[in-house]
């Protein structure tokens, strides 16, 4: 079937539209100027007829028979007077003219001396990188005119540039990042130090526009976000860098705020983060933040390797599997973390197979946190035991698959500790504190659009998910509310976000197949026993029966195992059960016998 074509008004109508809109602006304008006169008496006469209202207002009731009297007298003379009308018309016009005029002091319209010569010295700055003896019209050269390199400049209140528009040459390598690098580390030093700096590269207009950014709102204490289950909020940014805002309450006040939002689950393709900073920077509240959320949907298991005690108010709690700060219950475990993700793979399989939905067990998401794991790899390397960071491997591969999300939070000067398999999985990275364009690089993948800066609040940084870009981040201030130098408002913030603590934990064993959630950690050191083979899991006579899962201890204590020999003397030397010994009497008549000759 031939297609038809458009009617001429569909096709050609952007242009009738487009020269429509024009020709009405062109009109408009002039209108305005024609008409500027008329507008100035008008609103003169409307100020004229309000100063007379309030006038009359403000003046006593016993004094507007008098005020009359000389008005109307008034009147009477001007109409009376050769030319009288005449001349008061045109006082009229002439005071209405003078009220209308436009009362706000003119812009200026160019910068002044100071910020002439702040031009001028970014000018002279720039020539020796945008600039070739080569180039026989040289856009840049010693003594030359700003002006024309510098279309829209921008100031703010110190005097300081705080937008600009830069052209450039067409042979300067703006595709490479080191020209790049120097060209905006030089920006930002001679616009000013202590402000952070968005340069956005115009590759085909070959134009430069840096901006100056505002900072990130560091008021933000932690509250209940409004996601979606698998949804976590990392923090907060720019509102240009996303598309989406978050109602938070302020005190009594309510705002939108733009967020950086973590998505993780069986769709996600970031399911595991790696939080890198420095002491002081809030890796660790950004931990809490992202425990606290979890915590709303699903379990979490802390392990703290720096043992300063940063997470004792999760012990305990409703949802906690276990606080871990030493080597053995970090051990404990991960081990059992493996596991667990190896008995949600084996019996979400097992569910597929069979054709029947997936169990809930395996489905309910379970959040392993980790505070400096490489504190634990010095002391196995010191002990020749098993590194904790080896066990992480499972998790991390068929984590996403099996409900698992982990989160590494470490410092910078130890990232070479870090095992292969976190550096390979922790697609989701964040960067927080102070550290240089190669850390950031190092740690995020690419380079930040803006300019880094030496002092900043603690939880402020950049976050990437995935091959995404560079987001400026700010964490929400979840600290630790044990903390003596935490403040009232945010302790109780937090406060308010921690789930009950446990009633009973007291039960030896639970079974998982009673309890559709995962079965609860140890606050203590947890035992660990091996997941159900996969035989087990294909055992059940029918198709509608549950798929039995192995059997998890809720507060077993790790001890030293005891030989094989002492446990078989214990139990020649131990006491017999009197039922047992007079049934064995009964059935022997020798023994009896020989007892009662004895």
């Amino acid at each position: 079937m031939a297609r038809r074509p458009l009617p001429s008004i569909l096709s050609t109508g952007s242009a009738h539209i487009a020269r429509s809109r024009e020709l009405a602006r062109t009109a408009a304008d002039s209108a305005t100027d024609v008409l500027h006169p008329l507008i100035t008496i008008t609103r003169g006469l409307r100020r004229l007829a309000s100063a007379g209202r309030r006038r009359w207002a403000e003046t006593p009731r016993d004094r507007r028979g008098p005020l009359l009297f000389l008005a109307a007298s008034s009147i009477l003379v001007v109409v009376l007077v050769p030319y009288g009308p005449l001349l008061a018309v045109i006082t009229l016009m002439a005071a209405a003219a003078w009220q209308g005029r436009d009362r706000n002091p003119p812009a200026p319209e160019g910068p002044d001396e100071s910020q002439i010569q702040r031009l001028q010295v970014l000018y002279e700055a720039l020539v020796p990188y945008f600039s070739t003896a080569d180039d026989p019209a040289p856009l840049y050269a010693h003594g030359g005119d700003w002006e024309d390199v510098f279309p829209t400049q921008e100031f703010d209140d110190s005097g300081r540039v705080a937008r600009l528009v830069i052209r450039y040459p067409a042979y300067f390598p703006d595709g490479e990042p080191g020209p790049r690098a120097r060209i905006e580390q030089l920006l930002a030093a001679k616009s000013g130090r202590g402000r952070e700096y968005h340069f956005d590269w115009d590759e085909e207009g070959n134009e430069l526009t840096l901006t100056v950014l505002t900072a990130l709102p560091t008021d933000i204490a932690a509250q209940r976000f409004v996601t979606a289950p698998g949804e976590t909020v990392l923090g907060f940014t720019d509102p240009a860098g996303v598309q989406r805002t978050l109602p938070l309450a302020h005190g009594e006040d309510r705002r939108d705020v733009p967020p950086v939002v973590w998505r993780t689950g069986i769709r996600s393709t970031e399911p595991h983060l790696l939080a890198v900073g420095r002491p002081g920077s809030g890796t660790s509240t950004l931990l809490r933040s992202i425990a606290l959320q979890a915590l709303e949907h699903g379990d979490v298991l802390v392990i703290e390797g720096g043992g300063t005690g940063e997470y004792a108010c999760l012990a305990g709690r409703d949802g906690v599997l276990a606080v871990e700060i030493g080597f053995a219950g970090a051990l404990a475990a991960l081990e059992w973390a493996a596991g667990e993700t190896e008995r949600r793979l084996v019996a979400a399989n097992q569910a597929r197979q069979e054709g029947r939905p997936q169990p809930d067990d395996t489905k309910h998401p379970l959040w392993i946190l980790l505070d400096r794991p490489t504190a634990f790899t010095h002391l196995a390397d010191a002990d020749g035991r098993k590194d904790p960071q080896s066990l992480l491997q499972v998790p991390l591969r068929h984590g996403r698959a099996a409900g698992v999300t982990v989160v590494v939070a470490e410092h910078f000067d130890a990232l070479d500790s870090l095992s292969d398999a976190v550096l390979q999985h922790t697609r989701a990275r964040v960067a927080l504190g102070p550290a240089s364009r190669e850390q950031l690089e190092t740690v995020l993948g690419a380079p930040p659009h803006t300019t880094p800066v030496d002092q900043v609040p603690s939880g402020r940084g950049y976050a990437r998910l995935g091959s995404g870009p560079v987001h400026r981040l700010q964490v929400p201030a979840t600290p630790d509310p044990y903390d003596d130098a935490t403040s009232d408002a945010h302790r109780q913030a937090v406060l308010d976000l921690l789930p009950p603590r446990q009633e009973s934990a007291d039960t030896d064993h639970v079974p998982a197949a009673e309890d559709p959630r995962t079965p609860p950690m140890p606050t203590e050191q947890p035992a660990i026993t091996d997941p159900a083979p996969a035989e087990s899991a294909s055992t059940a006579s029918e198709p509608g029966e549950p798929v039995p899962v192995r059997t998890v201890l809720t507060k077993p204590v790790i001890v030293d195992p005891v030989p094989a020999k002492t446990v078989a003397a214990k139990a020649d030397h131990a006491p017999a059960d009197p039922a047992e010994t007079a049934d064995a009497n009964a059935r022997n008549p020798e023994t009896v016998g020989a007892e009662q000759a004895s």
